[in-house]
């Protein structure tokens, strides 16, 4: 039975709580933001309206594919489908916020590093992500965190936003 971890009201507040702590931890001088498909740009959207009522600055906002990136590339299919990444502004020496929906393994974030070092060399590479669900393989900690959700390698949480779903915004938990 799904088990609901955060519904659109508490995903509005952590999404506003987020954009306050990243401007907290270094302003908006140099701040861009760029989201991972697909979730991820969603967010990273979100992060970047709240920070605009926040200072009334525009910052910086890609989007960033990482389908040729992933490790497990081969397990993906046999035609992986790959979207376009747009990063329309010079990333060096930028600060870079990386977003993401669910902080997992950490591979996902790691071909997104990839990804992204192929575009200029950042200043700083951060990232925040909605959910952090733990069983990490990797050594790559999140910076901002919209809520840790212990679970079980068993179980599987599920992200619904109505940018991508088309269905009202809610964080569940699933057995697999």
């Amino acid at each position: 039975m799904p088990q609901k971890i955060m519904d659109h009201e508490t995903i509005r507040r952590v999404i506003q709580r987020m954009a306050h702590e990243i401007l907290e931890k270094g302003g908006v001088e140099g701040l861009a933001l760029i989201g991972i498909r697909t979730r991820g740009v969603a967010l990273a959207e979100r992060l970047k309206k709240a920070i605009k009522n926040i200072e009334g600055i525009e910052i910086p906002f890609g989007v960033l594919d990482i389908t040729l990136y992933r490790d497990d590339l081969t397990l993906v299919g046999a035609t992986p489908l790959v979207r376009q990444t747009k990063i329309d502004f010079d990333i060096t020496d930028k600060r870079i916020v990386l977003v993401d929906d669910v902080f997992f393994s950490g591979r996902t974030t790691r071909a997104a590093l990839d990804a992204l070092i192929d575009f200029g060399r950042p200043a700083k590479i951060e990232l925040a992500v909605l959910v952090d669900r733990g069983h990490r393989e990797l050594p790559i900690r999140a910076d901002f965190v919209g809520k840790n959700i212990p679970t079980s390698k068993n179980q599987k949480v599920k992200v619904v936003l109505g940018e991508t779903d088309g269905q009202q915004d809610e964080v569940v938990v699933e057995d697999k």
